[in-house]
């Protein structure tokens, strides 16, 4: 491998890693938004509110948002890191692929926070499934404005 393939290698890795902090921000805030708009339309749970209220939580404690900031980076880490692989490898640019991927991704981390949501058929859980991987879309386009426009670990022949 020449060096400036390492070279590329090198900085397609942090573009993905730039790519993905800056994705789990923006979808925490997605998340939020959502929730805000849907509390305002007739018949939404209660917990809608509170989810508008929780960035104002979030500012004035610190510690609580980079715990729920982290917190989003261990559930969403594994999928989100096999899916850019696969971006990559494949060099796969198509931001719906891209914002596919961010929905499946978030969806994914909140199994994992709440193994039994399939089983609970309540709607509002289903709601707070759809409003997760709604804010996933919005993380999957915001990772390929950073990373995913340019992504494949191979050079392109121009570059050479």
């Amino acid at each position: 491998m020449g060096m400036a393939t390492a070279k590329h290698v090198l900085k397609r890795i942090l573009m993905m890693l730039a790519g993905y902090l800056v994705a789990v921000l923006v979808g925490l805030i997605a998340v939020v938004a959502i929730y805000a708009a849907l509390s305002s339309l007739p018949g939404a749970p209660e917990y809608f509110d509170a989810m508008g209220v929780t960035p104002i939580a979030v500012l004035l404690v610190p510690p609580l948002g980079m715990f729920v900031y982290f917190l989003t980076v261990v559930v969403t880490a594994l999928q989100t890191l096999i899916f850019a692989l696969i971006a990559e490898f494949f060099a796969l640019r198509n931001v719906l692929l891209h914002m596919f991927f961010g929905a499946a991704a978030a969806a994914g981390g909140f199994f994992l926070l709440w193994p039994g949501a399939p089983e609970d058929m309540d709607p509002e859980r289903w709601a707070d499934i759809g409003i997760i991987a709604a804010a996933g879309l919005v993380a999957g386009f915001v990772y390929w404005l950073v990373a995913g426009r340019d992504a494949g670990f191979r050079r392109p022949i121009s570059e050479r």
